[in-house]
């Protein structure tokens, strides 16, 4: 089995708690303390225990990006959904419109 068929063999629940503990080796990683990543993401202290022990399911996207913000790990939320690479329609479509050359302009 390979890690795309895990995921998908993984239910949403499971998914999130997996990310609470991750989050909190990352936030351990920071020494910082729950409390201290409440304070700054401006989110309860429930709220990150709550996350990180797997007790809540329905984080909302706003809290998860203000508590990676809070440890300084904002930057990895790209990794959750990349932009997509161009598609070789657009590839083609884009050098159509290329100009062959460029004339200077009087």
């Amino acid at each position: 089995m390979n890690y795309a068929d895990e995921l998908y063999g993984k239910t949403n629940s499971e998914l999130i708690t997996e990310l609470g503990s991750r989050f909190k080796e990352y936030r351990i990683t920071c020494r910082m303390t729950q409390k201290e990543v409440a304070e700054h993401a401006g989110v309860s202290l429930f709220t990150v225990k709550a996350f990180e022990s797997g007790r809540v399911c329905n984080i909302t996207m706003n809290s998860f990006i203000a508590m990676l913000r809070a440890i300084g790990f904002l930057d990895e939320i790209v990794k959750l959904l990349p932009e997509l690479p161009p598609t070789p329609e657009m590839i083609e479509k884009m050098s159509k419109y290329k100009p062959k050359r460029v004339r200077n302009g009087k």
